[in-house]
């Protein structure tokens, strides 16, 4: 049971990763590697706020800080002309420095004995400390979700999207298609950012490598919600991205809690989920042409 509420609160958490991470890999249509950098980033600016006294400015300026790393990629993009892949890398790259000199120069900072979002709402919400962890980030997601619906359905957001889908026609159309992407990427990496600060509160502590590897964590999320709810609307894609983040925490725990495998073989399981979620559509694809080529036969 206690392994099932922790799946649960980690994946409404995780869940604010893949928002971001869907914006960019599906809305945008750019692989943006920022991620793992916007993370900790987000991780620890929150906690050395957090540290210092103010819990709730440590989600706000974690959310300035991703979406200034995620316009610092946009700009390498746009303006420099440099590869999406490597501008993300770049950043990404850059940002474990300005982590660690937010850390302290320490690869690691402790919040025990702190105050965190967490012990301010639950005199707010009432409950346990098991219940507040669990409504706060849901509340959060909910939240996050409705503005992004919002935000998407604006001028603004309707221009983001065209982009992705045909940047050439948005360019004709006399839109800034340079102003969206790094509009898109800095919003993007404020929900992974985001996403780091409210864990960095919930698990008490920041750490240096939290964010390695995390790009796959929420494209694992956002396709394994993507083959249950497909790709229709904006609003569809990114509930199934929270939704997906759930389910993945789920399946992860179900895969160490069997002991087959060691808890070092985090990252492998993550790849093999993804891989699977990735095959999923084009064996059903195949599966349908098969059966169809079968009946003209």
């Amino acid at each position: 049971m206690t392994l099932a509420i922790g799946s649960l609160q980690l994946g409404f958490i995780y869940g604010l990763l893949a928002l971001g991470i869907y914006i960019s890999f599906r809305i945008l249509n750019i692989p943006d590697l920022t991620a793992d950098g916007s993370f900790t980033l987000g991780l620890s600016v929150s906690a050395a706020l957090t540290l210092a006294g103010h819990p709730l400015l440590g989600i706000l300026f974690a959310i300035a800080a991703g979406a200034a790393a995620g316009a610092v990629t946009g700009l390498l993009q746009t303006k420099l002309e440099i590869h999406p892949i490597l501008a993300g890398i770049l950043t990404m790259s850059s940002l474990y420095s300005v982590n660690l000199f937010i850390l302290g120069s320490r690869s690691n900072l402790s919040l025990i004995g702190a105050g965190t979002i967490f012990s301010v709402a639950q005199p707010l919400l009432g409950g346990s400390k098991e219940v507040v962890k669990t409504v706060l980030p849901l509340l959060v997601c909910l939240i996050c979700m409705a503005a992004l619906t919002w935000f998407f359905k604006t001028h603004l957001g309707l221009c983001i999207r065209a982009t992705g889908n045909n940047e050439d026609m948005v360019r004709s159309s006399s839109i800034n298609v340079d102003a969206m992407k790094i509009v898109a990427l800095a919003v993007s990496n404020a929900c992974v950012a985001l996403s780091g600060g409210v864990l960095a509160q919930y698990q008490g502590y920041a750490d240096i490598s939290s964010g390695i590897g995390i790009v796959v964590v929420g494209l694992a999320s956002a396709i394994i919600g993507e083959v249950f709810f497909g790709r229709r609307s904006v609003m569809t894609g990114l509930i199934s991205a929270v939704f997906g983040a759930t389910l993945y925490r789920f399946m992860i725990a179900a895969a160490l809690k069997t002991n087959v495998f060691p808890a070092f073989a985090f990252r492998l399981i993550s790849a093999v989920i993804v891989i699977l979620a990735l095959s999923l559509p084009v064996v059903r694809r195949k599966v349908q042409f098969d059966r169809m080529r079968k009946k003209v036969g």
